[in-house]
This record gives structure tokens, sequence and C-alpha cells, in this order.
């Protein structure tokens, strides 16, 4: 008989096993997304010019809300620029593959599932849009060494940018609606860092009606009492500008928000808040509360807030609108239109 392991009289050798299962795992074949590298390709004359030929319209918009906003998701790309998931995928890796933008996967936690792909301006999209502008990288504020992907702070961006793409989303498919201004933390930080620092500013439009307002995304790893402590930079900004814009808080969950209207009750600035969601109209919807609000009273559209307080005069921010807004929404519907015929 045989001594060979498979029973032949054949000249075969034993297959060689690994000798763990570490091994083992090792000669298993690893997809991950790459994260943001350390050194991107040098990008000359020539190399920007033939990446410009590749860029279209809409991928100068993508660039330009990516070096805005810092980093946006699959999800909220797809919101902002397409109609199917597919589509968004397959745009963003050609991006990707051109070092127009970088990409990052965040660890989400045990238990809690994938976390989307995060997205952010690359050396060549920034300066692809540089050269576009007639200025410099420096002059466009790019900065490459900014550590977005470990940023403690990043959770707090997506849920912001979260916010303005459903905001973004609902007046896409929403003719009476339009998001006419939203400025960034970083430009709000330009503007009044010295008085508050609002995580965004935004003047949104619907059905005839109008509101400017300031955002507080609140994820819940400060006190209330801190929380509640920033109505004080925010009622030396009133005083200084001149202007009473209402001040939205927008939280993680209805105890939360219980407990923060108690520490609001006394103030006078116009502020209405509201927990996160998605459905619906999401924050475009009836779901916020002005402060005070009597026993039973309904929750309100965004819109709708600015009859929230009628003993108070809202002002209304002089630079929030210009020809370039209405510019970008005329192309953004052709962007769409453009999309849907090619679904």
């Amino acid at each position: 008989m045989s001594d060979k392991p498979c029973g032949c009289s054949c000249t075969c050798q034993p297959a060689k096993q690994p000798a763990t299962r570490t091994a083992a795992a090792r000669k298993l074949p690893r997809f991950t997304i790459q994260p943001i590298p350390a050194a991107q390709p040098r990008l000359d004359h020539t190399a920007l010019m033939m990446l410009a030929a590749r860029l279209t319209e809409r991928d100068y918009q993508i660039l330009e809300h990516l070096h805005r906003h810092r980093v946006l998701t699959t999800h909220q790309l797809q919101r902002m620029f397409f109609t199917i998931a597919q589509a968004t995928r397959a745009r963003m890796t050609i991006l990707f593959e051109l070092n127009a933008v970088t990409r990052f996967r965040p660890w989400a936690g045990y238990g809690a599932g994938s976390a989307p792909i995060h997205w952010a301006l690359g050396k060549a999209g920034a300066a692809a849009l540089a050269a576009r502008q007639g200025i410099t990288l420096k002059e466009l504020g790019y900065n490459p060494d900014i550590p977005v992907a470990v940023s403690s702070r990043l959770a707090h961006q997506i849920g912001v940018n979260d916010f303005f793409s459903h905001l973004h989303s609902h007046a896409r498919h929403t003719p009476q609606a339009t998001l006419k201004a939203w400025w960034s933390e970083r430009q709000c930080a330009t503007k009044w860092s010295d008085l508050a620092r609002p995580d965004a500013y935004g003047c949104w439009h619907e059905n005839g009606r109008q509101i400017d307002f300031f955002l507080e995304h609140d994820t819940g790893t400060e006190t209330l009492k801190r929380v509640a402590d920033k109505l004080h930079d925010y009622r030396n900004l009133a005083d200084a500008t001149n202007h009473t814009t209402p001040l939205l808080f927008w939280l993680p969950n209805p105890t939360r928000e219980t407990n923060l209207r108690k520490l609001l009750t006394g103030s006078d600035l116009p502020i209405a808040t509201a927990v996160h969601t998605t459905h619906g109209d999401g924050p475009a919807g009836p779901v916020w509360l002005p402060i005070p609000s009597g026993a039973g009273q309904a929750r309100m559209r965004l819109a709708d807030l600015d009859n929230g307080w009628p003993h108070l005069a809202l002002g209304r921010n002089s630079q929030q609108h210009t020809a370039a807004d209405d510019n970008y929404d005329e192309f953004l519907d052709s962007i769409f239109q453009e999309d849907n015929k090619s679904r």
C-alpha cells in the first residue's frame, strides 16, 4: 500500500498546510477602503490639463462642496448630485482614480455595521478648482495635511453636513423650496468667530415663507449647561449685528431635547428645537418646536418658523443671497434633468 497522502503510487508531494489559523488567514484576500494617501501623486501642468479634460460641470460642483464641507459621505453626495447609488459610486470611483478626491471608511464600533465611505477633496481636485478660479492652492485655502479622517469632530461634521444634504435634497425635488444660502462652520467662523461659533448659517425658503437661522448640531457629548451657555455668545452676536436670527438646536433624542428646553426657557432669543430625523421631509418638515411654546402646541415646518415668535422682528442677513446662488440653482436643476433622462 502506498504511503502517499493521496494513496497513489505517483511522485506527488504532500500538500503544505498552514501551521496556524493566523497563517491561513494571511493567505485570504483583504478588501479594504484605502485611507487618505499620505503623499498624493505630484501634479504638473500637463497632468492638470489632462485632469481638466475629464472633469464635468457636476464634478467641479462636487469638488467645490467637498472643499466647503471638508467631508461628505456617499449617501450625502447621492442626495445632492445623483439619483441612484450605483451612479454615485461609479463616478466617485473615477474621481478617486483621477486623484481628484480621496476616501476613507471610519470605524463604526462593534455591532454598528460598516460606516459609509467618506470622501474628501484630493490634491489634484484642489488644483483643478484653484486653476479654474485663477488662484493658487494657498489662496483657495486647501490644506492636504488636515487630519480629517482621524478628527475628533468627524461625527459632528458629518451630522451638520447631513442636515445640509437633506435640505438640499428636499429643495431639489420640491419646486416651491429653495436653500438660498448655506455657510459652513468655517465660513461662519471667518465672519463671527469673535462673537459666536455657529455650526452653520442657512436661509430656507418654501411656499412663500423664508427664514434665516443659525444651526447648533448637538451630538450629546457636551453637558446641557455648556450647550445652554452658548446663548450668551448669540446674544452678543445679535447685539453687535442688530439682527435677531433664530437659533435652531438639532438634538439626538427626545429626552435630551426636553431637558435642554428647560434650560433655554428664560432666553429672549428666538429658539427652536427638534430631534434628528431623516423621515418625511427631514429638517424641512414639521419637527420644530419654538421656545416658548404653549401646552399641546404642534410642531412647525422649518419655513413656518418665521411666524414662530410673533413678538419679535426677525432680521435678514443682507449678504445671504446673490445672483450666483440663482445661477447655481439653475445649474443643479439642469444636472438633475439630464441625469433623469439618462436613467
